[in-house]
């Protein structure tokens, strides 16, 4: 009576969180699956009739193991047969003990909205249990069938698509009441098992693939302006200092690293005069830079005399685009 209590109130439990999910599924079962554990079986006192009266055995810790393959439909829900076996000792009867083993058909569903880490489970299974107790008289083998409830929790392994370590705790109970030798008869058989083990699920999908690197922003256009001087003069024209407002409030706009500020000379004047109005020319510029607001560090000053020519020409050659300052923010 007890074992239907507690097999029906596992089934009870079970049926509403199986019915509504909490969410969609996150990567739930599909298709076959092999799995098998490993444990501790503890025996509740079995009930006897004897020949001369009713009576208990009292039974020692004893071990458990299982083998199952299953099919995942791909929504949580699993249906499996399994093969088990239980042994326990009979306590103060030395090395008499009782076994049971047989086939088990369980239907299962998965939690898999909760953790990626971590997918609990309930299910319930019945089937057929042999119980063969060896000693007291006994000396034979009684069938059964049986019933039990389960939950239990897989723990995913990353690496190892489809894998997975499992830990249950299992009740089971034989329902009917078997027959041995001398009108000896066993009434109940109630077990309450702790399995660790494994499960694969062959079709697993395969781990996502890394996101791939971002691929690193192109570097901004430098941006010029261009501020032409009179001949052998560095002063700043009004239209000069006209563009150097307009790129000095243009760089507060952008997020640069330096602001070039390059001079340069038409080819009349000897090169060494030239090189020295070039950066005169230039240092104009980085001043009337900093007048409309631009850092002083952030400017970089270069002459370059009578090179880098804009418009080509021979020597001693008045060229107005050649006398001039390029400002260059990157």
């Amino acid at each position: 009576m007890l074992s239907r209590k507690v097999l029906l109130a596992a089934a009870i439990a079970a049926f509403p969180l199986a019915a509504f999910p909490l969410a969609a599924q996150a990567q739930p079962v599909t298709g076959l699956y092999i799995g098998g554990g490993a444990g501790f079986n503890y025996m509740q006192d079995e009930n006897f009739t004897f020949p001369d009266g009713k009576g208990k055995l009292g039974f020692g810790l004893g071990a458990t193991g299982l083998l199952s393959l299953g099919w995942g439909f791909g929504n949580g829900l699993r249906a499996e047969i399994e093969g088990d076996y239980r042994w326990n000792t009979i306590r103060h009867a030395g090395s008499d003990s009782e076994q049971k083993f047989g086939p088990m058909v369980n239907v299962l569903y998965d939690f898999t909205t909760l953790s990626p880490m971590l997918v609990p489970y309930v299910g319930v299974g019945v089937g057929y249990q042999w119980a063969d107790i060896s000693g007291n008289g006994f000396g034979q083998t009684e069938g059964s069938f049986a019933a039990q409830g389960i939950v239990g929790a897989a723990f995913p392994i990353a690496s190892v698509p489809g894998l997975s370590i499992t830990t249950e705790a299992r009740f089971m109970a034989l329902t009917e009441n078997r027959d041995y030798n001398d009108g000896i008869k066993a009434n109940t058989d109630l077990n309450y098992s702790l399995l660790v083990g494994l499960r694969y699920a062959f079709n697993a999908p395969p781990p996502p693939p890394p996101p791939a690197p971002m691929a690193a922003p192109a570097p901004a256009p430098a941006r010029s302006y261009l501020v032409f001087f009179d001949w052998d003069k560095a002063t700043l024209t009004p239209r000069a200092q006209q563009i150097i407002a307009e790129a000095a409030a243009n760089s507060t706009k952008v997020k640069y690293t330096q602001i070039q500020v390059n001079g340069y000379t038409d080819t009349s004047g000897t090169p060494q005069y030239n090189q020295g109005l070039s950066i005169r020319r230039a240092q104009a510029v980085a001043a009337e830079l900093v007048k409309d607001g631009v850092p002083k560090g952030a400017i970089a000053i270069q002459g370059f005399g009578e090179t880098h020519l804009l418009v080509p020409t021979g020597p001693g050659v008045r060229e107005p685009q050649n006398r001039r300052v390029e400002i260059i923010i990157r």
